[in-house]
Parts: C-alpha cells; sequence; structure tokens
C-alpha cells in the first residue's frame, strides 16, 4: 500500500513535470521545422551550432536549478521556511549576476568559441547571428532555471509547466511570424526565443512570489546576501557545474565533428539531438519527481521513505525508457519527413536513426539517477562519474572509432552515457547497501565546511 501511494505521488508530480520538460526542446524542434524548410541547409546548420554554443554556456549554469530543487526540497522535508525564502534569495541574485556577466561576455565568448566548430562560412555566418541575439536573455534564461528549481523543490511542477508553455507557446507563435510571415530566417528565430523568455520571467516572478512561506525582510536579505553564505551556495553547486561541462561538452563535440562531415550531415545530427533532447527531458520528468521526493524524504530523515522513492522512480523510468524506443522505432521516420523537406538532410537522419531508438533504454538510468542523487544532495558523485565517463571511456572511444565517420561519432556517445548510468548505478548499490543515504545527507554540512 506504501508503494501504491508513492507511485501515486510520484506521477502526480511527473506528468506535468514530463510534459514541461518535453516542451523545452520542441523550442529547438520549431525552430528546426521552419528553417528545415526554407532553401538552404545553412540556416538550420547555423541554429544548431549556435544552440549548441548557447547550450554549453546556459547549461553550464543548470546547478541554478538543480541545486535549488535539492536544497529546497530538503528545507521543505524539515519544514524550514526561513531556509526556503533564503535558498531562492541567493540563487536568485547568483542568476542575475552571472547573466550579467554573460552579456558584457557575449562578443569574447563567441570569437573564442566558434572556431571550434569547423563550420563552413555560411553555417558560421548564421550562427553568429543567432547566438548575438539569444544572448540578450542570459539573465531571464538564468533566472527562470532559479525559480523552476525552487517550484520543483516546494513540489509545484504544475506551476513550473505554465512557465514553460507560456515559453514554448509564444516562441512557436513568434516564429511562424517572425520566420514564415516576414522572412526573418535566423534572426526571426533568435528574436522569438529572446521574446518568450522575458514573457515567461514575468510569469515565473508572480507564481513564486504568491507561494513565498514568509516575506522578504530586512534580515532575510542580509542573511541571503552575505558573501559566506554565497561561497558556501558555490561550494554546494560546483560538483554539478563540472558535471554539466563535461555532458555539453560531449554534445559539443558532437555537432563540432558533424559539421566536419558536411552541412547536410550537421543539420541532420540537429534534427536527431533535438529527439535526443526530448527523450532526455521526457525521463527527466521523472528524476524531477525522484528530485523533490527524495529530497523531502530525507530532510525527514525517513530512509524507509526514501527507499520507496528510490524503487518507484526508478520502474517509473525504465517505463518511460521502453515506450520513447517504441515511439522512435515505430514514427521516427515520419517525424523526420515533417521537420525537414531537404532529401539530403532527411536521408542522413533515417540513415542515422537506430542510434537515437537504442538511447532510452541506454540513458534511462543515469537521468532517473540525477535525480536521486541531487535530491541526497550528492553532487560530488555524479561529478566523478562523469569525469570518469568522460576521461576513460567517451575519449578512447571516440580515437578509436574516428574511422567510422559519423556513426563514430553516434557510438562514443552511446558508450558515453552508458559508462555514466554504470557508474551511478554502481554508487547507489553500494550506499544503498551500507544504508549511508540519510547519513550523508546529516553529514553533508560537515562535507561542505571541510571542502571550503
Amino acid at each position: 500500500m506504501a508503494h501504491s501511494k508513492v507511485f501515486r505521488r510520484v506521477w502526480q508530480f511527473a506528468w506535468p513535470a514530463i510534459l514541461a520538460n518535453i516542451s523545452v526542446p520542441l523550442l529547438g524542434l520549431v525552430d528546426a521545422a521552419v528553417l528545415g524548410h526554407l532553401s538552404s541547409s545553412e540556416f538550420l546548420g547555423g541554429v544548431a551550432v549556435g544552440t549548441t554554443m548557447l547550450s554549453i554556456i546556459f547549461w553550464a549554469f543548470g546547478f541554478l536549478r538543480m541545486g535549488t530543487t535539492g536544497m529546497i526540497a530538503q528545507a521543505r522535508g524539515r519544514r524550514d521556511s526561513v531556509a526556503i525564502a533564503r535558498g531562492l534569495l541567493q540563487s536568485v541574485f547568483l542568476a542575475i549576476g552571472i547573466g550579467g556577466i554573460l552579456l558584457l561576455g557575449a562578443p569574447l565568448i563567441l570569437s573564442l568559441g566558434l572556431p571550434f566548430f569547423y563550420a563552413s562560412d555560411s553555417v558560421s555566418a548564421q550562427a553568429d547571428v543567432y547566438f548575438t541575439i539569444r544572448m540578450l536573455s542570459a539573465p531571464a534564461v538564468l533566472m527562470n532555471y532559479t525559480l523552476i528549481g525552487w517550484l520543483l523543490g516546494m513540489q509545484k511542477p504544475r506551476y513550473s509547466l505554465l512557465i514553460l508553455l507560456l515559453s514554448n507557446i509564444l516562441n512557436i507563435v513568434l516564429d511562424l511570424l517572425f520566420v514564415t510571415v516576414w522572412g526573418m530566417a535566423t534572426r526571426g528565430a533568435a528574436l522569438a526565443t529572446v521574446i518568450a523568455d522575458y514573457s515567461s520571467l514575468v510569469l515565473g516572478i508572480w507564481l513564486v512570489y504568491r507561494l513565498l512561506p514568509m516575506p522578504v525582510n530586512r534580515k532575510l536579505l542580509c542573511e541571503a546576501i552575505d558573501g559566506r553564505a554565497f561561497y558556501r551556495l558555490l561550494v554546494v553547486n560546483r560538483h554539478l557545474f563540472i558535471r554539466t561541462l563535461c555532458l555539453l561538452s560531449a554534445q559539443a563535440f558532437f555537432t563540432s565533428r558533424g559539421a566536419q562531415l558536411g552541412d547536410d550531415v550537421l543539420a541532420a545530427n540537429a534534427l536527431l539531438l533535438n529527439f535526443l533532447m526530448l527523450i532526455s527531458n521526457g525521463l527527466d520528468g521523472i528524476a524531477n519527481a525522484a528530485e523533490s521526493l527524495s529530497g523531502e524524504a530525507l530532510g525527514q530523515r525517513r530512509e524507509d521513505k526514501f527507499r520507496q522513492v528510490l524503487s518507484v522512480t526508478g520502474l517509473c523510468s525504465l517505463v518511460c525508457g521502453v515506450g520513447l524506443t517504441l515511439v522512435f522505432a515505430l514514427g521516427g521516420s515520419t517525424m523526420i519527413n515533417g521537420l525537414t523537406s531537404i532529401p539530403a538532410v532527411a536521408d542522413n537522419a533515417r540513415y542515422y536513426l537506430p542510434w537515437l531508438i537504442i538511447m532510452p533504454l541506454v540513458s534511462v538510468w543515469c537521468f532517473w539517477l540525477d535525480g536521486i542523487f541531487i535530491g541526497a544532495m550528492k553532487t560530488r558523485a555524479m561529478q566523478n562519474t562523469t569525469l570518469l565517463a568522460s576521461l576513460c571511456v567517451f575519449l578512447p572511444a571516440w580515437y578509436f572509432s574516428k574511422g567510422l565517420g559519423n556513426n563514430g561519432i553516434w557510438l562514443t556517445y552511446t558508450l558515453f552515457m552508458s559508462a555514466r548510468s554504470l557508474g551511478l548505478l554502481a554508487v547507489c548499490y553500494y550506499l544503498s547497501c551500507r544504508h549511508k543515504w540519510v547519513s550523508a545527507c546529516l553529514h553533508h554540512d560537515t562535507e561542505v565546511v571541510k571542502s571550503s
């Protein structure tokens, strides 16, 4: 009976989180669908390069979302209203500061990053346009990470769904208007996303304000802006930062090596990577439930409740992984045809589709356990397993598969995700057998002090 109750809670949390997460790569799919029907693949390739650069930059600071969720979930489990409000303010201030730095450094980042993609001159020109405009939304993107992370930690996934739905619906409408009607091509696709980002930020601020458990007073502000508190926040989240850099470096490698094989292969990989993002964000819906529910259980020091969350979210993740595999196996070719009318791009995408079909079954485990480890704030293990997968699997696999062309790129990425899954499973098994989940949570503050 206890497991059935947890199962209901997981799905009540997960379904809006899944819809919200799936809506994120739909932005890329909309851009791909609109630009994929233009006269040349340079527009789609340029957006692929620009989006990858932005993903590396923005998602490197994904700890603003993940770290906030774990911290708030545990504070909620302890019923600590002060920690809930203070954690939000600290993360928001950090997001604003990082966003401002990114705005000022955008030209330098572009000049340093673009040459690594080895794209043609025409694709590079389109990537320049897309990146420059999209970077204007850096503060909004990072603040949205924080607000959504806080809402997930407070177990309000429907509110995060509202934020992302507004962003995506507005982006779709503006994409069609700017690109299809007004013929703004790459510039229009970027501008549509910037407007959508700031519009969703306004909604997010309003929703969070309504849920704050206590008013923001002078004492709370002083605690939030304390230098030691900020340093402690950075120490806690640096593991997530390094882990995210490894993941996004792998994706950047994927796009840059694909670009060396020609614009058509680059564009085909861009389509499949959008589907890959659909997979990861769909599986992350269950992971979001795992983050919040496991964090709450550990905040309450309830290892029995935590183990129920662990087993139920694992089963739900497996079901979602099998379902996504079937979706792409049965309908992948049709979806590709709907996204591009360029024959060479569509043919290449269909040829490499089998790699995408097996990806959910390979990666489901690391997405699920990412959620568990975030809720437990066991970020060091996430960092170390990802570093190990990068250095001991990704790099050797790439070196020995260089002669396989684009198949070698896909093989390398698949082995990398497999290694991440196995690493996290091993750590999870160790902590579970030795009953160390709650003790790790109890000693978390001590570990932070020592590491600082």
